[in-house]
């Protein structure tokens, strides 16, 4: 099946039994500090999960955009990306185990056609120290339904166990967690035994693929470090997209889906590789992979409105285009490709996704500036290489012209000079750490924004938007917020710098609503009727039918209101209390894109 039908069955599946289908949220969260990226479907939904009433109800269904910074160095095999799509169905307090594992099973063997003799499942052993049981409940259910006992198998928390602070032992007091039930399926491929005598569903040598888990949100930590119950129990169901696709194949290979298929077969014709002939353990393959996956998620990051930098998204952009350019080189195409490859995903994803295929020229212009930048940039390395002779610095090269370790490498191995690449690594990992203040996880600490603090700012960046907007136009919107218990910034539609006294008089109109002690109201109503409002909206994002708005004052007659989850002060008195509000900061971001940092001092 292509992605398009996986998605829409899955969808469609899960909407007959009684579930909202909501949007994906963007890639880049809103107001969340914690994360650069949407890592996961279950993070948009986390604050509902926790207790706070979603607006579309308790039964929801939704097919998440994510990226995982983390996995780019595992890219080149045939299952890893760091950008895919989670397939997620979620129960907030409403069904459990006993209408989600046959509701799952009953999609996979007859929605997508799966065989039932490939699937394999696994389940919670319990931990006897903890008192937390072996959950043979969810392989009782899977007995029922028809799994053989020797395809349900039991491993240990940190194979089926979910918490956001990961196994048991590590959740603090007043964190959720709970045993989950992954589902495999067997590619019946010859077991490596590099990975162990015996293949199993967990081990890593290519025959079994995850595609689904079951996260059954059932217990709390309590503050003598036993687990009680919680008082309404959650599901979260993740499948991969294109894991899923790949398995209605009957091929491992994820590349090879429909998804890949227009960005594949140009690079084919560029390379004069095809991808089938190159064997699927070459350094061919690896690079097909590599370009494949960075570019697919470049493309989405530019289309919501990621621009290349040395900071946070823009670093991990810039990297995933600079790593596909080294990677085109080796397939011998040695003129620009990036933005050909681009428009292939644009093409593959217009049915789900139109914006991507909407912004096509921004996104191809994007691509042609940083790979024309970094071809020069490897002329300039290359250049200055040569002067080397007895030695080659690869830190130098790299951090001064962001020359490729691997190249300085290989081409040091032509010369025969010996290089200590593990000493190389770890100087630049040293060096990558404190430049790009923590890629993957900016801040720690969970639910930073809803600290006492940052609540505060979340609403106060809501009077700034609109105090902006009275300032200096309506053509004023939000391009990006990030609001820690310290500060908030806000990224804003505006070409100019603003003056002195256009900054004076927006903390003026702030501060006086302040004074002013207004209501802050949260209600909930049809998406079409906020618009006709004039609810700011998070730029790029979709909503559902039902969303939740927040607005300064009563509706009629509102300060500001603003399509948002939360949460916020229940009045505006609350950001003054001794506090003023002050810009500190007016800097551009972007191109059409100023930046405002403001505190409350």
């Amino acid at each position: 099946m292509t992605v398009s039908e996986v998605r829409k069955r899955y969808i469609d599946f899960f909407a007959a039994r009684g579930h909202a289908v909501i949007p994906s949220a963007p890639i880049v969260p809103e107001n969340d500090p914690t994360t650069l990226f949407t890592s996961s479907g279950m993070q948009p939904l986390v604050p509902y999960l926790l207790g706070q009433p979603h607006p579309e109800g308790n039964r929801l269904v939704d097919s998440q955009l994510s990226f995982r910074a983390g996995d780019i160095e595992e890219v080149g095999d045939n299952r890893h990306t760091t950008f895919f799509e989670m397939l997620g169905n979620w129960s907030l307090g409403d069904y459990f185990k006993k209408e989600q594992l046959p509701w799952i099973y009953e999609f996979l063997t007859e929605e997508l056609n799966l065989p039932k003799e490939r699937l394999w499942m696994t389940c919670f052993v319990g931990d006897e120290a903890l008192g937390l049981p072996k959950d043979t409940e969810s392989a009782d259910i899977w007995k029922k339904i028809g799994m053989p006992e020797d395809r349900v198998l039991f491993y240990d928390a940190k194979k089926n166990w979910w918490s956001r602070s990961g196994t048991p032992e590590k959740m603090p007091t007043g964190e959720p967690g709970g045993p989950d039930s992954e589902i495999f399926f067997d590619f019946q491929t010859p077991h490596d035994k590099a990975f162990g005598e015996t293949c199993h569903p967990n081990c890593d040598c290519g025959r079994f693929m995850e595609i689904g888990n079951s996260v059954f949100m059932e217990y709390i930590k309590n503050a003598d470090g036993t687990f009680g119950k919680l008082p309404k129990q959650n599901v979260d169901f993740g499948g991969g997209l294109e894991r899923l696709a790949a398995a209605t194949r009957d091929d491992a290979d994820v590349f090879l889906i429909d998804a890949f298929d227009a960005a594949r077969t140009i690079l084919e014709k560029r390379s004069g590789h095809h991808y089938g002939d190159v064997g699927r353990t070459t350094s061919y393959m690896r690079s097909f992979r590599i370009i494949l996956d960075h570019v697919r998620a470049a493309t989405f990051m530019i289309a919501f409105g990621i621009r290349p930098s040395n900071t946070e998204q823009g670093y991990v952009l810039r990297r995933l285009i600079r790593r596909s350019i080294r990677e085109a080189d080796k397939l011998g195409i040695v003129d620009a490709v990036l933005a050909e490859v681009a428009e292939g995903f644009g093409a593959a994803y217009a049915d789900a996704y139109p914006f991507v295929q909407a912004t096509v020229q921004t996104i191809r212009g994007e691509l042609e500036k940083e790979e024309a930048q970094f071809r020069k940039t490897l002329v300039h390395g290359l250049r200055e290489l040569e002067k080397m002779r007895g030695a080659v610095d690869a830190f130098m090269l790299f951090t001064t012209y962001g020359f490729p370790v691997e190249l300085t490498e290989e081409i040091a191995k032509e010369r025969g000079i010996a290089l200590d690449m593990a000493a190389v690594k770890a100087k630049i990992e040293v060096h990558q750490a404190l430049s790009r203040a923590g890629a993957v996880q900016k801040f720690a600490g969970g639910l930073a924004d809803h600290a006492e603090q940052t609540v505060r700012y979340h609403t106060a960046h809501h009077l700034l938007l609109k105090a902006l907007q009275i300032v200096l136009g309506p053509d004023v919107h939000q391009r990006g917020s990030n609001i820690t218990s310290g500060r908030l910034r806000i990224d804003f539609s505006w070409g100019a710098k603003m003056t002195p006294e256009q900054i004076a008089a927006v903390e003026k109109i702030v501060n006086e609503k302040i004074a002013e002690q207004i209501p802050v109201i949260r209600t909930d109503m049809k998406r079409d009727e906020a618009k006709k409002l004039g609810a700011e909206r998070e730029f790029g994002a979709s909503y559902p039918d039902t969303v939740s708005v927040y607005s300064i004052g009563p509706l009629e007659g509102a300060f500001s209101i603003e399509f948002c989850g939360g949460p916020h002060v229940e009045n505006t008195g609350e950001l003054g209390a001794g506090k003023r509000f002050k810009i500190v900061k007016e800097e551009t971001s972007s191109a059409g894109v100023r930046r405002i940092k403001a505190v409350l001092e």
